[in-house]
């Protein structure tokens, strides 16, 4: 089973209706080569890079809840809270602490081509990463060539 992969761009997201008149949200991808209308319906294997965020704190990285705002609570918040006990003397590997956050490979199977005008493919469904981003579809040869 011969696997072939296309680069394509990220260009906007949008919605059609489908033949029993359903709303399908989609995502337009453009590629260089022309893909046929025959492979409408087939599934693909979408890789891309996710947004990245920059540096965040716990709370947007990890979801933390907070601490209390009231009881003393001055300027801390935000804060992550304890991240160790004296005994051990270490911080444990990952350990969720703040850092770089997005910027991730997102690997996306079983995502469904719902429609190819010459050169841009619609998918069903959100694709990883902002617009103008290179996404990387791979599919099947034996599949589409049936």
């Amino acid at each position: 089973m011969e696997q072939v992969k296309v680069i394509g761009k990220k260009l906007n997201m949008t919605q059609i209706f489908d033949a029993s008149g359903k709303v399908c949200p989609v995502t337009l991808i453009s590629v260089e080569n022309n893909i046929k209308s025959e492979q409408v319906g087939s599934i693909v294997t979408l890789v891309g890079t996710s947004k990245g965020k920059g540096f965040t704190g716990v709370m947007k990285k990890w979801n933390f809840s907070g601490q209390q705002a009231t009881r003393g609570q001055s300027d801390k918040p935000r804060a992550a809270g304890s991240i160790g006990a004296q005994t051990p003397s270490k911080v444990f590997k990952g350990k969720k602490m703040a850092g770089r956050h997005g910027n991730y490979k997102i690997t996306l199977n079983n995502v469904v081509i719902m429609g190819v005008d010459s050169n841009i493919i619609m998918v069903s469904g959100p694709v990883p990463g902002a617009r103008n981003s290179k996404v990387e579809i791979i599919y099947s040869k034996e599949s589409h060539e049936a």
